[in-house]
């Protein structure tokens, strides 16, 4: 932890799987949609340590992108998040809840229930872990391209919270820019533009 260690290459910038030893695990808290987990975890160093954690079933993530005004706009959606107090600008997204079924058809499920548009093309961007020491999720962010409306008489109906959500279509470089000017901050939506942008620098 000095500026002894020593210096890393991108080879070398790799995760390292492989879980610790769980002594014992227990769920401490059963919710609607996720449970927190106690376990005791053998870290190799002396007694087992205890860590609570959200079990999450993961999710996935829709960068929507047309090209058919010129420069790339991506579509955005504006949600309500109590856990935060905000509407916050997000990309179509939605959990990995139903078992069996592959992440891409997941994303496609969701673009169409959330925004009404199907897409042509599928390409998997960039896959992350948003808070590792607190929750178990992954999420994967996937490239919609080729896109067209859902006919009005197979859309899905929105409730809830859902309903009634703002969403337009910004151009990529304007989505950077609100980025790192600080006028968002959904991790999801942060991560998916910013990649994005770059694999198209």
């Amino acid at each position: 932890m000095s500026l002894d260690a020593p210096r890393l290459s991108v080879a070398d910038l790799r995760d390292v799987p492989g879980r610790r030893p769980v002594v014992s695990s227990e769920t401490v808290f059963e919710g609607r949609v996720w449970d927190v987990v106690a376990d005791e975890v053998d870290l190799g160093s002396g007694d087992p340590v205890r860590r609570e954690y959200v079990r999450h079933t993961g999710a996935v993530v829709v960068l929507a992108v047309r090209e058919d005004r010129g420069e790339p706009e991506v579509l955005v959606i504006r949600q309500y998040r109590h856990p935060i107090g905000a509407e916050d600008w997000e990309l179509p997204a939605g959990l990995l809840d139903i078992e069996g079924e592959p992440a891409v058809e997941t994303a496609a499920r969701e673009l169409a229930e959330e925004a009404d548009l199907r897409a042509a093309e599928w390409a998997e961007l960039v896959t992350f872990t948003p808070s590792p020491g607190g929750l178990d999720e992954v999420i994967t962010v996937f490239v919609a391209t080729g896109l067209s409306d859902v006919p009005e008489e197979e859309r899905h109906e929105r409730t809830d919270e859902e309903a009634g959500m703002p969403t337009g279509w910004v151009p990529l470089s304007d989505a950077v820019a609100a980025v790192l000017g600080g006028q968002v901050r959904n991790g999801p939506l942060m991560i998916g533009v910013l990649a994005l942008a770059r694999t198209r620098a």
